[in-house]
């Protein structure tokens, strides 16, 4: 599979889960000024990692200020590479050799006198990943007694029943609904959903709002971003947003790293 051409698609959805989460921060007394670091690393590309500073909730940026000027580093244990700031509060680091799937690494930065700092492992990227079906047809029935179909149903090999999470992209770039399917609140191209350590995730008919061409990938995700996926499903408010999970010392937000693997998925409407 084609993952690197696929990439940019699956960290733009990334980033919409992340800021949702991570951008503000409480006016008053209880605002802190900690970093909010965003880094998703992908085994065999280059790294990015992306600094703001935090916002507050009357703010309509997208994100808060970047963070210029910084010097940061990752360790794998055994080597450790220092990033260049590429633009500004993007720091980037990019020979593709250096990640690798089983290791340790560990992100380090100081700002305002304090060392910020982050730890991930490399996931191993999930084998035999298949469909049952490329294309499936729905039929809407409107009488009360017809049951949710299944539509599709993925499969992967996870013996020790790890961390996964699978992302539907609409490439159709329109959110069609499937008939008799109105009012869901389904507002992007892209969803996800955490697969809860199994090996199988079913498409179906009563949870699967457009019809379209989809790209489907599996990510071998860590805990800090299922994490971060739940309590996104579970909604960030004002109460609870310095609650929000991070894995970073001195700092919010997320350093995680993710293997991926890409199928393709065509829903028409029957």
């Amino acid at each position: 599979m084609e993952i690197r051409k696929q990439t940019f698609t699956i960290i733009a959805f990334l980033t919409f889960l992340f800021i949702s989460l991570h951008s503000c921060k409480k006016d008053g007394a209880s605002a802190v000024s900690l970093p909010v670091v965003q880094a998703y690393l992908y085994g065999g590309q280059a790294i990015t990692v992306k600094l703001y500073q935090q916002k507050s909730l009357t703010d309509t940026a997208k994100y808060g200020s970047p963070i210029i000027g910084q010097q940061l580093s990752i360790s794998d244990g055994s080597n450790t590479i220092s990033l260049s700031e590429t633009a500004k509060g993007v720091y980037t680091y990019a020979d593709t050799t250096f990640l690798a799937a089983g290791k340790t690494y560990t992100l380090s930065f100081q700002y305002l006198g304090k060392t910020v700092s982050a730890q991930t492992v490399m996931p191993q990227k999930t084998q035999l990943f298949a469909t049952q079906h490329s294309t499936v047809n729905y039929v809407y029935g409107s009488a009360p007694d017809i049951k949710p179909d299944t539509l599709n149903k993925f499969t992967w090999d996870n013996p020790d029943s790890l961390g996964h999470v699978i992302v539907f992209n609409n490439l159709d770039g329109n959110n069609f609904p499937l008939a008799g399917r109105g009012g869901f609140g389904q507002q992007s191209n892209a969803f996800e959903y955490d697969t809860e350590g199994k090996s199988v995730f079913y498409v179906v008919s009563n949870s699967f709002p457009y019809y379209g061409n989809y790209q489907v990938t599996l990510l071998s995700a860590n805990k800090e971003y299922i994490d971060l996926l739940k309590s996104n499903t579970i909604g960030a408010n004002s109460q609870n947003l310095l609650n929000t999970p991070t894995n970073v010392v001195n700092g919010i937000g997320i350093f995680t790293a993710l293997q991926a693997d890409t199928l393709s998925f065509i829903v028409y409407n029957r």
